[in-house]
């Protein structure tokens, strides 16, 4: 199969390979797919550079969790009718060795979920792990139906699902964004109040629409907003943060303690089961009945997966991905 991997971890455009590897079969309990478009992350190219000192975690990695395609085959344990089945795939290069980024990727029979036939294989692979932190996010806790939800960084990845999920489940959502001119971009059916970082006073903008505060804040840089977040929160709510700008992130402690409030901390690749789950049923089901879009920013051919890497790393907007020749 034709595949781009790594046996090293560095610059996109020294460490990954294009070229040939011999096709994967699936084993008791897996499905093998046959991928059309994969989805890069930024997890995806932290890994491969070795983020925060990470070494590799098998001698040879081909890259990215996130996928769409058409189940080819089956193995011992799962059912033959999920042959010729599209579905969408997450967690193939979680603590696995081959990911997406290849003709064929092999995973559990659970993490390749349904692609209703109407959805697009580009939406499919853009549901993974961005989709499924974003559920994680909003739902950990509970429903969100009648609260009022704050997501931050509401234009990205993680940021825009977690909006259109919780106004898909019925709440109320405010978002943020960095510049005041990226105000015009955000849609008003998703997001009811949005607010500017660079304004004068988020913190007065924000409490003018929720005098009573906010019950539940999704939070892509705690560093940078653990003082606003604490400025707008009503008591007993709960900040789901996914990102920090800070490995070491100072929080206002003591006013936290007094409205005890809950600081959730979400790692994608160690949601427990039964969570991942959940999030791939309601994810499909919103995304079915068009309550969820993704902005893609950027596609390119597996030849160009170096610059797709390349892309991602330097922070552009919209969703990177590649398409894998049949």
């Amino acid at each position: 199969m034709l595949a781009s991997w790594y046996d090293e971890q560095g610059p996109a455009a020294d460490v990954l390979h294009v070229g040939d590897l011999p096709d994967p079969e699936p084993g008791p309990g897996e499905v093998r797919v046959r991928v059309s478009v994969s989805g890069v992350n930024p997890g995806d190219t932290k890994k491969r550079r070795g983020w925060l000192g990470s070494s590799m975690p098998y001698p040879r990695v081909v890259p990215h969790s996130d996928g769409a395609g058409v189940v080819d085959r089956v193995g011992d344990g799962v059912d033959s009718r999920r042959v010729g089945q599209r579905v969408w795939v997450h967690g193939a290069q979680s603590y696995r060795a081959f990911g997406t980024a290849a003709q064929y990727t092999v995973v559990p029979d659970q993490q390749a979920v349904r692609l209703p036939d109407h959805l697009g294989d580009e939406l499919g692979a853009s549901l993974g792990i961005p989709g499924i932190t974003a559920h994680r996010a909003v739902f950990a806790d509970g429903p969100v139906d009648g609260l009022l939800v704050l997501v931050h960084g509401v234009l990205g990845g993680v940021g825009s699902l977690a909006a259109q999920l919780a106004r898909w489940d019925g709440a109320t959502v405010i978002g943020t964004v960095r510049r005041a001119a990226d105000l015009d971009r955000i849609d008003p059916a998703i997001v009811s109040h949005a607010v500017a970082l660079d304004a004068e006073n988020p913190a007065a903008e924000i409490r003018a629409y929720a005098p009573g505060g906010v019950r539940r804040v999704v939070e892509v840089s705690l560093s940078a907003n653990a003082d606003l977040d604490n400025a707008v929160t009503a008591p007993d709510a709960v900040i789901a943060a996914y990102g920090t700008h800070a490995d070491r992130t100072e929080i206002p402690f003591w006013p936290l303690l007094f409205d005890n409030i809950t600081l959730r901390l979400l790692g994608s690749d160690d949601f427990p089961a039964a969570a991942r789950r959940q999030a791939a049923r309601d994810l499909t089901a919103a995304a079915a009945v068009g309550a969820l879009g993704v902005d893609i920013g950027a596609r390119y051919p597996l030849a160009d997966i170096a610059e797709a890497h390349e892309r991602v790393d330097a922070g552009g907007r919209g969703r990177v991905l590649v398409a894998v020749p049949d």
